[in-house]
């Protein structure tokens, strides 16, 4: 069966992938710790994680009757920043990962393909489940187990080679494969991580706490930002790579294969633009790109918050633009931007505004930053 071994790994390094291992397809003893970061509400604002979910992700045979063997792989997307942008500029930052074409559907392609190939050079068909980040399957958990890398601090996939520039995915097949071995490295008494999130978001090693994570509060998070958490996330304006960018196995990560994503986008984002964006200049602006998860509300309610950290009154105008927005969520982070900026015209629009707004939650942000200007 070695043989079989190598062509699989031969095929998915062929297909661009940078790593790739195998393991069993037996249960997962992650279930009882992953259902109670469930029940203790760590999870909170992502409905679809249930704890069916949970528990199919730790039983792979659910996913593919007859499952024998899981081939987990990893995508580089560690690439170079991008060059400063041109003085003057408002500017969001990105998370690298979103800096591309869409994992998803560029990982998945060339999964097919490998199934295709592996099954055309074995002459047999091969009953598969492909899975990148869009199911129950406990990607990390599976990659750890085929001796990819070890659990961060901060939850993702450490690799001794890309370190958690990593994007996985996995083929659960009933191939019955010889598993490799798992690594035995950790992070050991590092934190860097832990101390370097402004949010306080990584509660203990290895544990996020959801509702404080600046990922899942520019992406996921459909209603307002907490106001308490506004100011900490900085110059975000989709994701977060803090707990990445300080970790010391990333300062001697391989680079990624520049190809592996297509053409790629931006390091960040212009923000001023952003909040005069229409629903069909978004969907053209960021087709193909996992941006568009954020929607655009949810990008209009982010450039406001980080225009308000970054206090310069140039973006005072398109703010008040975002004031008439047709969203409730996106006029009341203008009118905190607003408060964070300050002048005599921030206070005179936002009195305006006042006037005229119906909504209770948005009149609840534009007293509340009036009160801000007032001292």
């Amino acid at each position: 069966m070695a043989g079989v071994e190598g062509t699989v790994k031969q095929l998915v390094r062929e297909l661009g992938f940078d790593l790739v291992g195998i393991a069993s397809a037996g249960p997962f003893a992650e279930e009882a710790a992953a259902l109670q970061r469930l029940r203790d509400g760590l999870m909170d604002g992502l409905p679809w994680y249930t704890e069916n979910r949970v528990r199919r992700g730790c039983h792979p045979e659910t996913l593919l009757s007859g499952a024998r063997s899981i081939i987990s792989v990893g995508m580089s997307y560690n690439t170079p920043q991008d060059e400063a942008p041109p003085n003057g500029e408002l500017r969001g930052r990105v998370a690298r990962y979103a800096r591309g074409e869409d994992y998803h559907q560029v990982m998945k392609r060339r999964l097919r393909t490998f199934i295709e190939g592996l099954s055309a050079r074995l002459a047999r068909p091969i009953r598969s489940y492909v899975h990148v980040d869009d199911g129950p399957m406990l990607d990390r958990a599976a990659a750890v187990r085929a001796g990819l890398g070890w659990y961060g601090k901060n939850s993702c996939l450490l690799t001794s080679s890309h370190g958690s520039w990593v994007l996985l995915g996995q083929v659960v097949t009933d191939l019955e494969l010889e598993p490799d071995t798992p690594s035995k490295k950790s992070c050991r008494q590092c934190v860097r991580c832990i101390q370097a999130c402004p949010t306080g978001a990584i509660v203990a090693p290895g544990v996020i706490d959801n509702a404080r994570c600046i990922s899942y509060l520019t992406i996921e998070n459909r209603g307002p930002i907490p106001r308490d958490l506004r100011p900490l996330i900085g110059g975000w304006a989709f994701g977060c790579d803090i707990c990445q960018e300080v970790c010391p196995v990333n300062r001697v990560a391989v680079p990624a294969r520049l190809d592996a994503f297509g053409q790629r986008g931006p390091s960040d984002l212009d923000l001023v633009p952003l909040l005069y964006m229409t629903q069909e200049q978004f969907q053209e602006r960021f087709r193909g790109s996992a941006v568009k998860r954020a929607k655009l509300a949810g990008l209009k309610r982010n450039a406001c918050v980080v225009l308000g950290n970054l206090g310069d009154p140039t973006a005072v105008p398109a703010l008040v633009q975002a004031l008439s927005d047709a969203e409730p969520l996106v006029r009341g982070h203008a009118a905190w931007a607003l408060g964070c900026i300050g002048g005599p015209q921030a206070t005179r629009v936002l009195s305006d505004a006042m006037a005229r707004e119906q909504d209770a939650s948005v009149r609840q942000e534009i007293r509340a930053a009036l009160e801000e200007l007032h001292g």
